[in-house]
């Protein structure tokens, strides 16, 4: 059985801001700027899930032109020379550096899935059986990004006859 999330706000724009500071903005020069903006709309989302004793995701979502910038710092190239493949592995890798950060808060037992990524409009990425309980959302040169987590519903999959 899952238990309540146990990693707050604070603490998951704590771990964000780690991550920026090592791989995104090493120099502090461009950080991201919280705007609290749930609602602003992404074309790129990586994901891990987390299952065991909390059940859920960890969503780092952004523009495709923050996406790549991010790529490009982590890879130590120039946005102009990031491949879709590139920018995947990277988003891939944002999304479990932060979830792995996130699992390890939570108590023993939490497992850690493997990446996913999506190149697509926020529209096409849904988890109906989740709700989002946390997160940080904010702006990078002026580009949307969120970093989310989302608890499944226990609830839902006994309305559904699972």
């Amino acid at each position: 059985m899952s238990v309540d999330v146990v990693v707050s706000e604070a603490e998951l724009a704590e771990m964000v801001e780690q991550v920026w500071m090592s791989y995104l903005d090493p120099e502090g020069v461009d950080p991201l700027i919280a705007t609290g903006d749930s609602t602003q709309l992404c074309e790129v989302h990586s994901s891990v899930s987390i299952t065991g004793s909390w059940s859920g995701h960890v969503v780092y979502a952004t523009s495709t032109t923050a996406a790549r910038r991010a790529a490009a710092a982590f890879l130590a190239m120039e946005p102009d020379e990031v491949s879709e493949e590139d920018l995947t592995d990277v988003l891939g890798e944002l999304a479990n550096i932060v979830g792995g950060n996130v699992k390890a808060m939570l108590p023993p037992g939490a497992l850690l899935s493997l990446p996913q990524v999506v190149l697509a409009p926020e529209a096409t990425t849904k988890y109906p059986a989740a709700e989002r309980v946390t997160g940080l959302y904010g702006v990078w040169g002026g580009e949307p990004v969120s970093i989310s987590m989302w608890q499944s519903r226990a609830d839902v999959k006994k309305e559904g006859g699972e």
